[in-house]
């Protein structure tokens, strides 16, 4: 498992005095109402020479540990500073830094920026290190798109080198073969059965940036237009799943801030640069300047724009992933997941079906409303149940087993092994979303860790009310929301956490904000159960409106031998959901054997078909991976 950074401590290491007010912490930013392609493009271009100033700027001359590969990118993007640059880059190339993959894709950008600026030292010195440092290809979807693109592209830039010069003892020729394999079977798994780490609030930046410098500096013709067509797609699927550009869950991989802060991920610097419609987070998040260097070779589409911010009607969107590869205790290798999204102007609600996705940071389901500035705000809720076991860590990852769960607090994933914790996926969880109904049943064994259901409850919710019916409604900006809990339960503070001085890793202390901050709703009952109903402010008269329009729905429900809830949502259907059976709606189980690869108003995909079609109003783009084709049209 790769030494996990934060966002956080990244941007401390990055920030530096600046020449003027950056945008993420500037206003909100507003989309331009000139909405014309060209306008778009320079409102675009506009974000990104921002980032790139912002980072030279913090780059000082007389303090060579100021430049770091960050500066560098900016510095070579904006033509600035070559001999400066140079001298640095030969510094740095005598110790390579530990960063494996993460190391790879910042010295590639840096080598094809630099082609006609560095010196021939520097040149020479970059080159040398891709023979004597050995950088890990790592164990997870995100690393291999990265060290794959990397090793490809290098591969390139010297094509005729022998394996020898090569920290892979393969030729050049063998290690573009090899890298183009992998990536193309990649793509072919994301177009087909979907990606497996899908909704990324921080690893959408570790399949963009790679897939931006195949379009940017592949020679070779299919490895360009691959790239071009897998950035498209995931900024379609970005645009698709934000709600003023904040993605909200459910998330394969996410991290405890951006569950409690939606907004507080990689992500949005991408819908920030790409839409204009969210600030960026802090250091424009760490690795936007990598992507920031070449981004003016790409011009984000037209039709994906409109998708990212027209909230003007409802839709739901059905989408098939898959799990992260399992290598032990798992008769299937990758197995499905069916991911439910229903967005509104005021809420957005998404799930998958429950189970394990990925052993430590998946998040799987959630309510997120809208909120006029999103930054410092944890406008979301949902419940969980606190799995924790070696057992599941062993499925996902190829490390001996002494020590997995301790180890992780070291890699900046503290709260793996607590029974608080508020992010993570649990074999014992099985949820069912129509619309904006969620309900989300449990049945954990006993003697499993932990015995217990959190159900997060934001700080910044207001008129929470406990009522007699068991129901629990708040507010939270002009979204209702009720919430069921199916147990006897009991409020606890929600701990954060401290990162501590540490020579050694991460080390961490727990921190409570007492009733200023966010809470956990605690129900220790083995069988167990959520129900969730949102709705928008101005459906209704008034909050004790909304409130009599929920306690009047029919509801029953029991909790033995297996949870069975039966209601009526507020939308009127009918459903019951038991756990381990297929949910039933209207009287028709939920067929997950029919959900096609996208469904949806704006993207629609065929399982196995390799072809995705966007559109909006009159707008249509079709990626064609069969083909290697891009289609556009205008429909009258």
């Amino acid at each position: 498992m790769k030494k996990f950074i934060s966002l956080l401590a990244l941007a401390a290491l990055l920030a530096g005095p600046t020449f003027a007010q950056p945008a993420y912490s500037g206003p909100m930013p507003v989309p331009p109402s000139d909405t014309r392609t060209d306008a778009l493009r320079r409102a675009y271009l506009d974000r990104v020479k921002e980032v790139l100033v912002w980072y030279s700027a913090t780059a000082k001359p007389d303090k060579p540990e100021t430049i770091g590969t960050g500066q560098i990118v900016a510095k070579l993007a904006l033509h600035q500073d070559a001999g400066l640059v140079s001298q640095r880059i030969i510094e740095l190339m005598k110790q390579p830094q530990t960063g494996d993959m993460f190391w790879m894709f910042p010295w590639a950008a840096i080598s094809f920026l630099g082609r006609d600026q560095l010196s021939a030292e520097a040149k020479a010195a970059i080159r040398d290190a891709w023979r004597t440092y050995f950088p890990m290809r790592g164990d997870t979807e995100n690393h291999w798109a990265m060290y794959y693109s990397s090793l490809f592209l290098m591969s390139e830039l010297y094509p005729d080198d022998p394996a020898g010069s090569w920290f892979t003892g393969k030729s050049s020729a063998e290690n573009r073969a090899e890298a183009k394999g992998y990536l193309i079977h990649w793509m072919d798994l994301a177009t087909t059965i979907g990606q497996g780490e899908y909704n990324p609030t921080h690893y959408i930046g570790e399949y963009a940036i790679p897939m931006l410098y195949l379009a940017t500096w592949s020679k070779d013709p299919e490895m360009k237009i691959r790239g071009h067509m897998m950035l498209d797609w995931l900024m379609a699927e970005l645009a698709d799943n934000t709600l003023n550009g904040v993605l909200r869950g459910p998330n394969a991989r996410t991290t405890e801030e951006s569950v409690l802060e939606r907004w507080n991920g990689l992500s949005s610097f991408f819908s920030w640069t790409m839409f204009g419609n969210t600030p960026p987070p802090a250091a424009y998040g760490g690795f936007g300047i990598f992507f920031a260097g070449a981004a003016e070779n790409y011009q984000l589409p037209e039709v994906i724009y409109h998708i990212a911010v027209d909230r003007s009607q409802d839709y739901i969107q059905r989408d098939l992933k898959r799990t992260r590869r399992r290598w032990r205790y798992s008769d299937q290798f990758m197995p499905p997941v069916y991911k439910t999204s229903y967005m509104r102007r005021d809420y957005a609600v998404g799930s998958y079906q429950g189970g394990q996705s990925d052993p430590i940071q998946t998040h799987v389901w959630d309510v997120t409303w809208a909120v006029p500035d999103p930054r410092g705000v944890h406008n979301t809720l949902f419940s969980m149940h606190p799995y924790a076991s070696t057992e599941v860590l062993q499925m996902y990852f190829t490390e001996q087993p002494d020590g997995l769960i301790d180890s992780l607090s070291g890699q900046g994933k503290p709260s793996f092994g607590v029974p608080d914790k508020i992010l993570g996926a649990s074999p014992y969880e099985r949820v069912f979303q129509d619309l904006d109904t969620v309900v989300a049943l449990y049945d954990i064994p006993p003697g499993t860790s932990y015995p217990r259901i959190n159900g997060f409850f934001s700080k910044d919710l207001t008129q929470i009310t406990e009522d007699k019916s068991g129901w629990i409604f708040v507010q939270g900006g002009h979204t209702y929301l009720a919430y069921r809990p199916l147990a006897p339960f009991h409020w606890e503070h929600l701990l954060g956490y401290r990162q501590l001085p540490s020579a050694h890793g991460y080390k961490w202390e727990r921190v409570d904000k007492g009733e200023q901050g966010d809470k956990l709703l605690v129900s220790e009952h083995l069988k167990n159960g959520t129900i969730v109903q949102a709705a928008s402010a101005d459906e209704f008269k008034s909050f004790a409106a909304f409130q009599a329009a929920i306690n009047a729905l029919p509801l029953e429900f029991r909790l033995e031998p297996v949870p069975v809830v039966k209601l009526t949502t507020l939308r009127g259907k009918q459903v019951t959901f038991t756990y381990g059976q297929a949910p039933v709606v209207d009287g028709a189980p939920l067929d997950y054997t029919k959900w096609k690869l996208f469904e949806g108003l704006y993207l629609n995909a065929e399982k196995g078909s390799r072809r995705l079609t966007i559109t909006h109003g009159q707008l249509k783009r079709v990626l064609d991976f069969n083909t290697l084709t891009i289609t556009d049209s205008v429909t009258p």
